[in-house]
């Protein structure tokens, strides 16, 4: 295997907090809140880049304004669908009142702000609900569950998120193309939300768009995001693979632990095209991040006993029934090792071809600055990429799992 590195696109806003600060000043002077008035910070579960100080500065900015801001987790049913579940995500990414100078206020209680034309029940967070407004933190992303002009975004934080686990369920029984548009339009409408902030990160998790905007210009700022998105998000130079190694997934890295975008739409959507072909697929481990959540599991072919007793599942369950997917939650065909894992890859790959194997092995779907893949694969990587590690074996420990760190790093 040889240790490769491609170039993504570096673009990065410049003085980030201070293009916020400016941003919520003009959403301030807009609505006009009297002094007092308390303001609720809706944060989501998927590590938003760099939430800590995309949260400190709004509540600054919100107490120079003389206004009280407080946190509370938007996040639908994740952290086991419970509110100190939740709180304990927001804490693991660094969201707490000594990092944000704002309290964490969780609840999954809820308040019904009405029916859509089609039927859906929105609901709002009963915490943000009692506020004088709500500024809602969407990452703006391809979706990893379905296809849309509007997929990850303020829309979708703005009635799955904030919905709590009553309001995910709701949204989850009816197409998520069409739902969320309409759902945000309710909620929109109801006069809680104060603004939006829509972060579009580049392929280093790093904010390359910020865009502070009024709740009318929600949707029209997730479908603009949305295509600058897609050509940031980090995906490997390659169509075709006869297997791929992934050391972690997680719902820090993707709300389906491993991003379909990624390793194939159609391992999640099996009308799609094949595009790309990763072959076998085998997951080692799960991020702590997760607290044993390894929805998205049922994407892979095979899994490491490691990765199996660290699941959570409960928290699983939770999960997975709210949004009516229990395919991801299916654990494949289980080894008692990493090391097992990856020769039974090799062993399979070569019973599918004639050819020399083609493995590829990542960090997550996330980090992919840096890969291996084997010799087979050298002569398709795009002028993107360079080999900057000659031919390697992998590191295994005494217990045969596979050797992380430093794993992705150019050799000295």
């Amino acid at each position: 295997m040889h240790l490769v590195r491609q170039t993504f696109d570096t673009v990065e806003l410049d003085d980030f907090e201070a293009h916020l600060t400016a941003g919520l000043r003009r959403q301030l002077q807009r609505a006009a809140l009297p002094e007092g008035s308390s303001v609720a910070i809706a944060v989501g579960s998927r590590g938003v880049s760099p939430v800590v100080e995309v949260v400190r500065t709004l509540v600054s900015g919100l107490r120079e304004a003389g206004l009280q801001p407080f946190v509370v987790p938007a996040m639908g049913s994740h952290g086991g669908g419970t509110a100190e579940g939740q709180a304990s995500v927001l804490a693991d990414y660094g969201v707490h009142e000594r990092s944000v100078g704002a309290p964490v206020r969780a609840t999954m209680d809820t308040v019904e702000l009405g029916k859509t034309a089609s039927g859906i029940t929105v609901h709002l967070d009963a915490a943000a609900a009692a506020s004088d407004g709500v500024i809602v933190i969407g990452r703006v992303k391809p979706h990893t569950g379905f296809r849309g002009p509007i997929e990850s975004g303020l829309c979708k934080m703005s009635v799955i998120g904030l919905g709590n686990r009553r309001g995910a369920e709701s949204l989850h029984a009816h197409p998520l193309a069409t739902g969320i548009p309409e759902a945000a339009a309710l909620t929109v409408a109801s006069g809680h939300l104060l603004c939006g902030v829509a972060l579009v990160e580049n392929a280093f998790d790093r904010p390359a768009r910020a865009e502070v905007v009024p709740p009318e210009a929600f949707h029209a700022t997730d479908e603009a995001l949305l295509k600058i998105a897609h050509k940031l998000m980090p995906r490997l130079p390659l169509d075709k693979l006869d297997g791929l190694l992934i050391d972690r997934m997680g719902k820090n890295i993707s709300g389906s632990g491993m991003d379909p975008n990624v390793v194939g739409m159609w391992r999640r959507l099996g009308e799609l095209d094949r595009t790309p072909d990763y072959g076998w697929l085998a997951v080692l481990g799960l991020t702590p991040e997760s607290h044993g959540n390894a929805v998205g599991i049922g994407l892979a072919d095979l899994c490491s006993r490691k990765l199996a007793d660290a699941i959570d599942h409960e928290a699983l369950a939770m999960n997975t029934l709210t949004a009516m997917a229990l395919h991801a939650a299916k654990v494949p065909l289980t080894l008692p090792t990493d090391r097992a894992c990856y020769e039974t890859v090799l062993h399979l790959a070569a019973r599918t071809t004639n050819q020399p194997l083609r493995i590829g092995r990542i960090q997550n779907t996330l980090d992919l600055e840096t890969f291996w893949v084997s010799e087979g694969v050298l002569d398709d990587l795009p002028g993107t990429c360079e080999v900057i590690d000659p031919a390697s074996p992998f590191g295994f420990d005494a217990d045969d799992a596979i050797l992380e760190s430093g794993a992705f790093e150019p050799s000295a």
